[in-house]
């Protein structure tokens, strides 16, 4: 271990003190505020001077998530000088890879699909990080997470957010009102929503308009019930074809996620039928919660940004979310999950000093504490994470003992994955019959 710090150290002083090589000169910009120099700046002393410096990112992150973003890293700006200029779309996946063709690409990017890394890394389009970053990652997250953008024995990128998918949302509340008792068990969770269908209130509420990226929040359905029916050794052949997209087994699972989604009994409390799915955003999907019109809605720890101003997150509050319960006994509780990678495409000293920064625990720490975000970063301080559902995520996570499988659509080859899939989950919502669309998406696997 204490090699191991040793190497990182000198991998960190090695490509920083490029960065503030690079920087002395200075741009005539005085950055930093004055701040800098502080006991409160000591912990970013180690990057460098990176005053006048700017560097461009680009994600999927928008509205008051980004603004949460912006202030996670305003201190290491003010501390060492940098301009981190962030640009959220809704339109992100679809985009990115035009900006990267068309030569407008951002220094950094932060990427939900490790199958879109791979093919800007076979494109040649993304930069290794440098050994300092390699290093911060190695030691702050877990070799689960490493894998998913080490590509060729090259390293593109340390995770930055994380979340957990497996989760149903619902009130307390309400609960505790009519005497409901969260389920433990699929045959719970469907005798439970055929009492609150009895009571005269859709139990669910779903939504997967996300612009260009409709139809994810279907593909996540998919996934946790076929790793709760299939175990994660079936879901590892899927995500990686090595079973077809259309195998038994994963029509069986749609085929379940169906009994809930296309049950016009369950669906869809607050905004119409089984179609208004298709129409209703995945931001707006599970506010009728707040208001009695629906009882549950599966969607990820994430979703904690989406509640109305005001909304008290807790397991006595006026929402929270229990853990989407097991199908299989024999398979265990395993986990969906999902998160952001921070890939490069340019390698400028400071773009490295930025990339390895928010590997960092202190970055880690500094996101958690203005809530309403969670990391696998062994470095996040629980004490840090105030939303008790992000409590409870982050310490799911950080669990040796978790059966952990990241989001399959992410994994899966970016024309699939974001692609077919995705629009395959529309057409199925919209009427379409399972084996239709399975089959229509396996055959555009290539």
């Amino acid at each position: 271990m204490a090699f191991a710090r040793s190497r990182q150290a000198l991998a960190i002083a090695g490509v920083l003190g490029l960065a503030l090589g690079a920087t002395a000169c200075g741009t005539g910009k005085d950055k930093k505020s004055s701040d800098a120099g502080s006991a409160e700046c000591a912990a970013y002393e180690k990057y460098g001077d990176l005053d006048g410096k700017k560097v461009t990112a680009y994600s999927s992150i928008r509205d008051i998530e980004a603004d949460r973003l912006a202030q996670s890293w305003k201190q290491f700006e003010d501390c060492t000088g940098i301009e981190i200029d962030h640009e959220g779309s809704g339109e992100f996946e679809a985009q990115l890879p035009v900006r990267v063709q068309g030569g407008n690409a951002p220094d950094i990017a932060f990427i939900p699909q490790p199958g879109l890394i791979k093919r800007f890394v076979d494109g040649n389009n993304l930069k290794p990080v440098a050994a300092a970053t390699k290093a911060e990652a190695e030691a702050n997250y877990s070799p689960d997470w490493l894998k998913y953008t080490t590509i060729n024995g090259q390293f593109y990128g340390a995770p930055l957010g994380s979340n957990v998918k497996s989760f149903v949302w619902y009130s307390p509340k309400t609960f505790k009102e009519k005497g409901w008792q969260t389920p433990t068990t699929w045959d719970e969770l469907i005798k439970l929503s055929d009492t609150i269908a009895a009571s005269g209130t859709k139990p669910w509420c779903a939504g997967i308009e996300s612009g260009d990226a409709t139809g994810w929040p279907a593909t996540d359905w998919i996934e946790d019930v076929l790793l709760r029916t299939g175990g994660p050794e079936v879901y590892d052949k899927w995500t990686t074809h090595g079973i077809p997209f259309n195998d038994p087994q994963v029509v069986d699972a749609l085929n379940r996620a169906g009994t809930i989604l296309k049950n016009d009994k369950y669906v869809n409390g607050g905004f119409g039928g089984v179609k208004s799915i298709a129409t209703t955003s995945f931001q707006e999907a599970g506010v009728p919660i707040t208001t009695g019109k629906c009882a549950l809605h599966r969607q990820a720890s994430f979703y904690a940004n989406q509640w109305p101003e005001g909304t008290k997150v807790a397991e006595d509050g006026d929402v929270f979310a229990f853990y989407f319960p097991a199908i299989d006994p024999a398979k265990g509780k395993p986990v969906l999950g999902g998160g952001e990678f921070v890939a490069a495409f340019t390698d400028r000293p400071e773009v490295q000093a930025v990339q390895t920064y928010l590997a960092s625990g202190e970055y880690a720490n500094s996101r958690a504490k203005i809530g309403d975000w969670v990391s696998a970063n062994k470095k996040l301080d629980l004490a840090n994470v105030p939303n008790p559902v992000d409590k409870l995520s982050v310490g799911i996570l950080q669990d040796p003992k978790t059966v952990f499988r990241f989001d399959g659509s992410d994994l899966m080859p970016a024309a699939v994955g974001n692609g077919t899939f995705w629009k395959g989950m529309v057409d199925w919502i919209n009427g379409k019959d399972t084996n239709t669309v399975l089959n229509g998406i396996e055959s555009t696997w290539k």
